[in-house]
């Protein structure tokens, strides 16, 4: 018999996650999810672990909740340890006590995560606290899904002086209004929606119980949504924060490896862009193919690394076989910051870096610096180009090249997760035909493609696709174009 975890996973913003949920699903073997959940939520599981999607989809269900029970007992049966992955909390609107209560039936292990419950999260997002002094003490959170046949007291609602959330309920925001209205709360009273809290998509409009319904029309906000009134709406204007942020409404797709993803990653979150982390590549470990020059580790003259992943695997495997790093007695040169970084933290400070993510910039600056009949170690991948080699013999030094990792095509997690993207960054030859092979050319052809340097955007018009390429081919580039490019609302 497995163990079950229910688990919330909060609204939406992937760092909203809590670290008991993260440990969680590590350690599940199969997992089933939701139609709602963050796009990056399933890329903290292990690579082997059984995924199925159970999401429920407005006007339909794709499974219904008895067959998301006996899934779930299923599973767990097997031996699995499952994961059942929800938005927001389980326990606010989420049948997580109807799983629950199968589970104990079945006398199978569980435990209950929570997570933090969107009608706490999207209105912070929105500038809107859910209680403030002086303006609302108490709150009152209300399902609005059904509300013109559920046993809702209207008449207790509309004589509180409290904020009153109502969730998933856009469908009846005109019965809700009418009935607090009929129930004596006051036309006047402040009244808002929030679409989508949280993401990239989130939209608010902000009005009375009298014309928020015009206003969610005019403003073409969609499912799912929360609906707030109360006094508490009229602070959105000085507390908002995200909305505030440089990249606030983009969504932006990183196709890189997982180990290389995690920087780029969080200086975008950093400047208020939801990020769809979609690992088009895998790295398999080759490093075995350097045992034949490790007798020879202290004649190289120079080390080039072109990757995080170069370095990474590299010292990795001196380390596991036992070699003292002290033999190396070679210049060690780096191509970016990022592996200048990861190289750092082996404690050994580069020789010469290329600021840019191209061969070309490491050749140029290593051209003073290389003579005649001296020895060259580069690590790389196998798909990694041969200019460097060629170049530097051309100097007349003698080159090895080990491949150390391969780079295959990865696999999309989340089904939905790229229906979400506007902005899709390239980083390599690599990550443009895996992604084609991933999702599909006609899916990349409706986003907006950016390419980190010119062997990628080459690629990119090979395959039919336009992009907009960085004028300088870095992280940092990247970063300074995309935000300046939003800025000046340019049609790249």
């Amino acid at each position: 018999m497995g163990k079950v975890y229910i688990i919330g996973t909060g609204p939406g913003d992937e760092e909203l996650l809590t670290l008991k949920a993260v440990k969680a699903l590590e350690k599940c073997t199969a997992v089933l999810y939701d139609r709602l959940i963050s796009n990056n939520v399933l890329n903290y599981l292990n690579e082997d672990c059984e995924i199925y999607y159970c999401g429920k989809e407005p006007g339909g269900h794709y499974k219904t909740q008895e067959e998301i029970n006996e899934m779930i007992v299923k599973l767990a049966k097997k031996g699995h340890i499952v994961g059942r992955i929800k938005g927001g909390d389980p326990y606010v609107f989420g049948r997580g006590g109807e799983e629950v209560l199968t589970l104990q039936a079945e006398n199978i292990d569980f435990e209950v995560i929570p997570g933090i419950p969107s009608p706490i999260s999207v209105l912070n997002y929105a500038g809107i606290p859910i209680t403030h002094r002086g303006k609302a003490q108490s709150f009152h959170v209300v399902t609005g899904m059904s509300a013109s046949v559920l046993n809702v007291n209207f008449e207790a609602l509309a004589k509180e002086d409290g904020t009153l959330v109502f969730m998933m309920g856009l469908n009846n925001l005109h019965d809700i209004m009418e009935k607090l209205i009929e129930h004596g709360k006051d036309k006047v009273t402040p009244a808002a929606v929030i679409m989508r809290g949280t993401s990239s998509k989130q939209k608010k409009v902000v009005g009375t119980i009298n014309d928020i319904e015009e206003k969610v029309i005019e403003g073409g906000l969609k499912s799912p949504c929360i609906i707030v009134v109360g006094e508490v709406v009229t602070l959105n204007e000085y507390l908002a924060w995200y909305e505030k942020k440089p990249l606030y409404g983009w969504n932006i797709c990183i196709t890189r490896s997982r180990e290389q993803a995690s920087s780029l990653k969080e200086k975008l979150i950093e400047l208020g862009s939801e990020v769809t982390e979609i690992n088009s590549i895998k790295i398999e470990n080759t490093a075995n193919n350097l045992e034949p020059y490790l007798i020879k580790l202290d004649k190289y003259d120079h080390i080039l690394f072109t990757s995080v992943n170069g370095v990474n695997i590299f010292f990795d495997y001196l380390y596991r076989r036992n070699i003292d790093i002290r033999q190396i007695r070679a210049k060690v040169s780096v191509i970016g910051k990022a592996t200048r970084k990861a190289l750092e933290k082996r404690g050994i400070l580069p020789f010469k870096t290329a600021r840019e993510f191209v061969g070309e910039g490491l050749v140029s600056a290593l051209k003073p610096s290389i003579e005649k009949g001296e020895r060259v170690l580069i690590p790389c991948s196998s798909k990694s180009r041969e200019l460097l080699k060629e170049e530097l013999e051309k100097l007349g030094a003698k080159v090895d090249r080990i491949n150390i990792y391969d780079t295959v095509a990865g696999r999309v997690l989340n089904r939905n997760s790229f229906q979400e993207v506007d902005i899709i960054l390239f980083t390599s030859p690599s990550t443009v035909n895996n992604m084609i092979e991933m999702i599909g050319l006609e899916k990349i052809k409706e986003k907006k493609a950016i390419a980190i340097g010119p062997k990628t955007l080459k690629t990119l018009k090979e395959k039919g696709l336009d992009g907009h390429m960085c004028s300088k081919h870095s992280e940092e580039g990247f970063l300074e174009e995309i935000t300046e490019l939003i800025k000046e609302g340019a049609k790249f």
